[in-house]
């Protein structure tokens, strides 16, 4: 059996835990849902609030830095995601950039009209690239199995839309070889990196990815809501007018022409004036995780799910768990899933016991392990404290059974 303690003693990420604001006596299993508050972020928030926007008024925008924050928080997260300055940029959240990007691969690849995707995916992949359908004079949409999608592309594919780890499961695809794939058959690729940056290793450029598109308030812990990333490869940018031209993304958005002419760079891909409180947010987050090494991060990640597919094996066999991520770290995220039919009283029930994983329709149990605040003991914890509910049978209790609005 591993030794928790032996694990804790001899992890190199363990100081970060206290750059977090995290309440007593939780456990948290939830930051692939919404990430914690770093407690840089607390003072950052006080700062801009009082004074920059308290004090500094509208001049804030020159004097603070304002007008350059989604290009300078874009070139941060680039050093995450394995891009090159100038080619992300912080905006909107995931849903728009995700039309964003579809529209771009379309532009670059305008003798194809099929925008391919895989059914189970995250919805509002598949919402936005069925708006985009709607809207397109030629683009149409095709959704096929997990299992399928690779195969899937033909030559009338322009765009595959993936998701490198599935929020679900944790299954994760490999960057490199799904890109050279789509590549060889004529296709374009933007990739979803919403349950990946700041969980796992990721090498964009590497891969010779067209379009990704991720999350800021997940493992980067930007706070709810918080702005999202677009990645577009730099040689992709001459091509591409975009579908929402808003004034941000003009060359000149101060010279208030009536005419839209689209920046050169990946200032293109912005539209309406930069949510700053947000942005501040993230940017703390993002420079926290920046201290860190990414491949401790990816270790420390396995060494934690490993330890609790361990200890969850005792409740596979007794209490009808069923494992619904890969059991085999090349294969799997951050997080790991099991199946119950009582998936949701049992989350509840853990919750009121101060562990917060999550739960996602119609039975899974979903838990992410962050490594920069999350402890080897904890986990163990956790699975000793679902032991405990599931022989007390507390899930049965009545106020656990009623869903919620936000599950």
């Amino acid at each position: 059996m591993t030794d928790p303690a032996a694990l804790d003693a001899a992890d190199p990420l363990a100081h970060f835990r206290d750059r977090f604001a995290l309440p007593e006596g939780t456990i948290y299993l939830d930051g692939n849902s919404l990430g914690p508050l770093p407690k840089a972020t607390r003072e950052r928030m006080h700062a801009i609030v009082d004074e920059e926007w308290g004090d500094g008024l509208i001049s804030s925008w020159n004097a603070a830095g304002w007008i350059d924050a989604p290009r300078r928080i874009g070139d941060k997260l680039a050093r995450l995601v394995g891009a090159r300055a100038g080619e992300v940029i912080a905006c909107d959240s995931t849903s728009v950039n995700i039309f964003k990007a579809l529209a771009a691969a379309l532009d670059c690849n305008p003798d194809r009209s099929v925008i391919l995707s895989e059914g189970g995916n995250f919805p509002t992949d598949l919402y936005m690239a069925d708006g985009l359908a709607r809207l397109s004079p030629r683009a149409k949409t095709r959704i096929v199995d997990y299992d399928d999608l690779e195969r899937a592309i033909d030559e009338s594919v322009a765009v595959v839309l993936v998701t490198q780890v599935h929020y679900k499961t944790g299954r994760m695809r490999d960057l490199v070889d799904f890109t050279a794939k789509a590549h060889a058959a004529g296709a374009l690729v933007v990739w979803d990196l919403s349950h990946s940056t700041g969980a796992v290793p990721v090498d964009l450029n590497g891969a010779k990815a067209d379009f990704a598109v991720g999350c800021g308030y997940k493992y980067l812990n930007g706070g709810p809501g918080a702005p999202a990333f677009l990645f577009a490869a730099e040689r992709h940018h001459a091509a591409v007018q975009p579908v929402l031209a808003g004034w941000f993304g003009h060359r000149a958005p101060f010279e208030f022409t009536d005419d839209y002419e689209a920046a050169a760079g990946i200032e293109k891909f912005l539209a309406g004036t930069p949510p700053m409180l947000g942005l501040a947010a993230l940017e703390s987050g993002v420079d926290l995780m920046l201290e860190a090494d990414m491949a401790a991060i990816r270790a420390k990640s396995l060494s934690l799910s490993r330890l609790f597919m361990e200890r969850m094996a005792t409740l596979c066999e007794r209490h009808g768990f069923e494992l619904a991520s890969p059991a085999d770290d090349a294969q799997r995220g951050s997080q790991v899933s099991y199946r119950h039919e009582h998936a949701w009283p049992i989350c509840q029930a853990m919750i009121a016991r101060g562990v917060i994983g999550d739960f996602r329709a119609p039975d899974i149990f979903r838990c992410g392990f962050s490594p920069l605040y999350l402890s080897h003991a904890e986990v163990a914890r956790a699975v000793e404290i679902l032991s405990e509910v599931m022989e007390s049978d507390a899930w049965h209790a009545s106020e656990h059974q009623a869903r919620r609005a936000v599950t």
